[in-house]
């Protein structure tokens, strides 16, 4: 549903997209990473038809975003990173305006209105004008709007920027709601868990380029490192435990009464487990922890920017 090839985009001197490639499946949901000026916003700008590419090529829904622009909008919703509805009108009014822009008659309009309503949990704040809605019904009231016209794919801008983490949650349910039904969804986010838990893959952008592609148990796979932590009864037994992980091929790191060492596999956990016993050495807590996308994020972004990871 979306395919883009080497996508380039220079605004005078500056290069905000350098040879950007994604694809995007029906009924998935794909997410963009990438910290404030790494070409996410405009990336998606390109796909919209709100920019056209300086190189490269690129269709939405089997369509050109250059040539066949007007049917590219024709089967696109957009929900940017501000809430766009007009707060003069109630929510029914909102959405039942945007469906009379879009063609519909009033029936019509209306019908889909109640539909959306429904489905975001707004039926009860249906007749209210919007200024009286909360942050998160604000913006699910926007994302109602951007499907107004039952879109192919839909254009999410970092949508739960701002929510607290229950409005978060609820827009989390929406997107899943979405993809249960055949839409096709493009995610932007700086929230690594929200692109953990909704994105079947994952686009990492810094400076304009693709520094890393895939699922988030790939990327964490080829990137993240898993780590087993002891959390010792007696703070006296850190150094003899220290040495005693060191003698079995482990480089620790300490914290408090808690020694960390990265590990290749879950199978090594039996080892700390033995060379503590070993030892005489008791531990309070024991685990393996796998990498989390935070860890892939920051990992990937220090390696761009030459700093330590």
């Amino acid at each position: 549903m979306i395919d883009a090839r080497d996508l380039r985009k220079t605004f005078g001197e500056v290069t905000a997209l350098d040879g950007v490639s994604v694809t995007v499946p029906q009924g998935s949901v794909h997410g963009l990473l990438g910290h404030n000026g790494a070409g996410k916003t405009t990336l998606v700008n390109v796909l919209t038809t709100l920019f056209p590419p300086t190189g490269g090529t690129a269709s939405v829904a089997g369509f050109d975003v250059v040539r066949d622009a007007a049917e590219v909008r024709g089967r696109i919703g957009v929900t940017g990173q501000f809430a766009s509805v007009d707060e003069d009108l109630t929510g029914t009014q909102n959405l039942v305006l945007l469906g009379r822009l879009l063609g519909a008659s009033r029936r019509q309009a209306t019908a889909r209105a109640a539909e959306l309503l429904e489905l975001f949990g707004l039926a009860e704040a249906a007749d209210r004008a919007a200024d009286g809605y909360s942050g998160g019904m604000r913006r699910r009231l926007d994302l109602a709007s951007s499907l107004v016209g039952h879109p192919d794919v839909v254009f999410l801008d970092e949508p739960t920027a701002g929510l607290d983490l229950e409005s978060r949650l609820g827009m989390w349910d929406v997107v899943r709601t979405l993809v249960d039904g055949g839409t096709t969804v493009l995610l932007t986010t700086q929230y690594l868990e929200e692109a953990d838990r909704l994105a079947d893959a994952i686009t990492v952008l810094s400076q304009g380029r693709v520094i890393a592609a895939g699922t988030a148990a790939e990327l964490k796979a080829r990137i993240g490192r898993r780590t087993v932590s002891a959390t010792l009864a007696a703070a006296a037994d850190v150094d003899p435990a220290f040495d005693a992980l060191r003698r079995v091929g482990f480089e620790p790191l300490r914290s408090g009464r808690t020694l960390t060492a990265p590990v290749e596999s879950s199978r090594q956990l039996a080892v700390v487990v033995r060379a503590l016993d070993e030892a005489g050495i008791e531990a309070d807590e024991l685990g393996l922890h796998e990498p989390t996308l935070d860890d892939v994020y920051l990992t990937l972004t220090a390696s761009m920017s030459g700093a330590p990871a």
